[in-house]
This record gives C-alpha cells, sequence and structure tokens, in this order.
C-alpha cells in the first residue's frame, strides 16, 4: 500500500467539491444559476432534483472541515459561486463574500491550504439569460467576479483556479446538451468552446495586474482509444482526443485549435476569434489535471460531423459506467509535461470513482474505491518518476454530493452523505486514505 513517504517531499494530498453540489444554493442570499432551472425543467436531471440544500455545507462546514484535517490531508481544492458572490452577475452580496472569507479562514486554522476555484458550472441566471457561455460579454463579466472575490480571499488562498473542466462546460452542456443550459446547437458550441477560454485569458490578465499569484486552469482528459486499428476508427478517435483532450491546453499553450475539430466548429466561430488567442494563452502558474476514464471510438459513416460512436469497453466500470483505466492518468500526466507544459507545476485536480455504497452497521466499506484510488496514486507516482513535475493528488470528492444530471444517485464520495439526515459517515477508503497519509511527526 502507498504511503505519503512514496511521493516528493512537499507533494500535497487533498479532497475536492464545488458550490453547487455542496453548499445549497438556497441559503445566504445565492442568486439562481442556470443549474436551478436546468433541474427544474423535466427529463433533464433525475427526479428533477437540485442543488438547493445539497449536502447543506453553508452550515455545516467546520465539521466537513475537520473531516479533512483527520484524513492527514494537506489540501482542499473548493470553488466559490459566481451566483453567491454576485447573485444578478455583477453586484457584490456581502453575505456572499463573508461565507468565503469564513471558510478559507477555517481552512488556514486547521492547516489546510486553499486551492480556490472561480467557476465550477453554477453560472448566474442573469448572464444565461443573455446568453451565457454564447455571449462574449459574459468573459467580461467573469473577469468582474474573479477580481471582486479575489481582492477579499487572494491574500490567503495557495491557488487560483479560473475554470473547472471547460470541456464540459462547453462541450457537454451546449453540444451534447447533457448539463446546463441543455443546448445542442454547433453554433452555441462553438463560441462557447472559444469563450470560456477567453474569460480564463482575461480573468488571469485582470488577477495578474492585481498582483495575483499561483495561477492556473483545470482541464479534464479523457483517453480516446480507437475501436479497431482501422483508419476509420483511427479517425474517429483522434477526432475526439481533438475536442476533449487538445482544443483547450493548445489554444493555451500553441495559440490554436486543432485543424479537426475546426472542421467541424470552424464555420460556426465567433468573428476574429483569432485575435483573442493572444489573451487566452497568457503564462499559466499550474497546470490542473482531471482524469476519471477511457473512451473506445469508432467511425459513424454518414452521420454529420463529428461522426463517430463510442462502443462500450470490456474493463471494470464505476457506478457511471466509466471504464477504471490508471494507465490514463499516467499516459495524461507525461503527456502534458512532454508536450506543452515542461517542468510547469501540474496537479492531479481530480480523480475519483461513484460507487453504490450502502451503510450498513454505521459503517461503509467500499473496497473497490481503496483499489481505485490507491491505483491512480501509483499511475501518479510513475508519472513523477518519467519526469512529469507533478505537486499534488485531490481525490474527488470529499463528500457524496449532488452530481449534476445523475441528481444525488451516483456517490463520488470518501465520506458518506444520507441525503435526509445530511448525517456523514467516513467510509473505509477515507480511513484507508487516512492510514496512507499518517504522518511520523
Amino acid at each position: 500500500m502507498l504511503s505519503r513517504f512514496d511521493f516528493p517531499k512537499g507533494f500535497l494530498f487533498g479532497a475536492a467539491t464545488a458550490a453547487y453540489q455542496i453548499e445549497g444554493s438556497s441559503f445566504g442570499g445565492c442568486g439562481p444559476s442556470h443549474w436551478d432551472t436546468f433541474a427544474a425543467t423535466p427529463g433533464n436531471v433525475k427526479r428533477a432534483e437540485s442543488g438547493a440544500v445539497a449536502c447543506d455545507h453553508y452550515h455545516r462546514w467546520p465539521a466537513d472541515l475537520d473531516l479533512l484535517r483527520a484524513a492527514n490531508l494537506d489540501a482542499y481544492r473548493f470553488s466559490t459561486s459566481w451566483a453567491r458572490v454576485m447573485p444578478d452577475g455583477v453586484t457584490v452580496n456581502p453575505e456572499g463574500v463573508a461565507f468565503y472569507d469564513r471558510l478559507v479562514d477555517g481552512m488556514l486554522e486547521r492547516g489546510l491550504k486553499p486551492f480556490q476555484t472561480l467557476y465550477h458550472w453554477d453560472l448566474p441566471s442573469a448572464m444565461a439569460d443573455k446568453g451565457g457561455w454564447t455571449n462574449r460579454e459574459t468573459c467580461h463579466r467573469f473577469a468582474d467576479y474573479a477580481e471582486a472575490i479575489t481582492r477579499v480571499l487572494g491574500d490567503r488562498v495557495a491557488s487560483v483556479a479560473t475554470i473547472n473542466e471547460p470541456w464540459c462546460v462547453a462541450w457537454l452542456s451546449h453540444f451534447w446538451g447533457v448539463h446546463a443550459p441543455g443546448l445542442r446547437d454547433i453554433r452555441a458550441t462553438a463560441r462557447a468552446m472559444h469563450h470560456i477560454l477567453l474569460a480564463h485569458g482575461l480573468a488571469v490578465g485582470r488577477l495578474r495586474e492585481a498582483g495575483q499569484g499561483n495561477l492556473g486552469i483545470v482541464l479534464n482528459f479523457d483517453y480516446c482509444q480507437p475501436a479497431s486499428d482501422s483508419a476509420g476508427d483511427r479517425r474517429a478517435a483522434a477526432v475526439h482526443d481533438a475536442i476533449f483532450n487538445r482544443w483547450f491546453i493548445e489554444g493555451i499553450t500553441k495559440g490554436t485549435y486543432p485543424a479537426e475539430v475546426l472542421e467541424g466548429l470552424g464555420p460556426h466561430m465567433p468573428e476574429a476569434w483569432q485575435d483573442d488567442m493572444a489573451v487566452i494563452g497568457q503564462k499559466l502558474d499550474w497546470l490542473g489535471v482531471n482524469y476519471y476514464t477511457r473512451h473506445i471510438h469508432a467511425d459513424a459513416p454518414g452521420t454529420p460531423w463529428p461522426a463517430t460512436r463510442d462502443v462500450v469497453g470490456p474493463l471494470d466500470k464505476t457506478q457511471m459506467g466509466w471504464e477504471i483505466y490508471p494507465d490514463g492518468l499516467h499516459h495524461f500526466l507525461t503527456r502534458m509535461a512532454r508536450d506543452h507544459v515542461g517542468d510547469l507545476p501540474i496537479y492531479v485536480t481530480e480523480n475519483g470513482m461513484a460507487n453504490a455504497d450502502e451503510l450498513a452497521d454505521g459503517a461503509v466499506t467500499d473496497k473497490v474505491r481503496e483499489d481505485y484510488l490507491f491505483a491512480h496514486l501509483a499511475a501518479t507516482r510513475r508519472a513523477i518518476a518519467d519526469g512529469a513535475n507533478v505537486k499534488g493528488f485531490f481525490y474527488w470528492s470529499l463528500l457524496d454530493n449532488y452530481e449534476w444530471a445523475e441528481g444525488y444517485e451516483k456517490r463520488f464520495g470518501l465520506v458518506h452523505v444520507d441525503f435526509d439526515s445530511l448525517a456523514r459517515v467516513p467510509k473505509s477508503s477515507y480511513h484507508a486514505l487516512a492510514r496512507a497519509l499518517a504522518r511520523n511527526d
């Protein structure tokens, strides 16, 4: 079993959450977000569940931070909600800012390094009314929000990430329609794919001008494998690799977008989008890598671009139906270091699995999650040995929480949450991780 001492000195271990998934959006003067209305629309979310109460972290945060400390974790990756900080998208809500002020102080009091994410998908409804990420104005309002909350928290956070998983914000939500705003429109997708990176760039520029350091972005990656060695299947995997794994990092580090994606999105891109690439390509201080699974892709001739289909793979799967493939994490950590960021610090900002955990006799045994976690920690250690400058690993997630379109059905947490009583019970994976991270000082 791996332990803290198998990793370089100073390597950070943490857990991650997101505001809308745990806080309770009906508390503290939080404004409505497009997730509230997406969830209220029949057919979008299982049982039409929303984040109105979620895990009630808004009131229970001290005990939740105690759980992090008791697990011997070093850091906590959390997000601040734009809709809580600015309920109408532009006007600061003092009550919301005060909540995050208390939360960051609570982390520091417990010896936890605060890793802040500015946007984890809860777009204020007032911004959605104006077109959301299809509207260039949203990028500028996001920079305003970034500056406002950083003015309060920036002196105490260890790092600031601008956007969490832009692929989910843009493609999953505007092309597939699986997440809010639930669009299936290629023109909206092209604009969102570009504007989410422009928002990142504008926020980085604004925060650097204000003297804020340690700025990064969190990208999610999915191992894309062809279903066969045929030219069509290899093309299908390459197109999805370009959409999922290359678009955002190449926009930032190379100032270009992949030709395979522009083949489909090019006619629908915003006018003069090329003029934004210098803003998008500002230097990062670190890169966050989120990784969960692989997908197998096959050609789908005769269908519209991207003309692909998914094939069910043979590996063991999580409760989400995602294959368990730790080698993919090693692949992306070493690929990012080799092809894009060199020796820039990299963090595994999310990795975890959903499992149908059950509470029995006051305990939860989730051996499958223990195996998943330690296999991915081993993949991370191999990547470090192979030259990737990986500085930390954050498990997703601390708590069972609101899993977006899956409602409260899918459980990713190290800690079991009863969504009726909201009682927390650490799982066997929590205890295994706490033992592995124990210090001998």
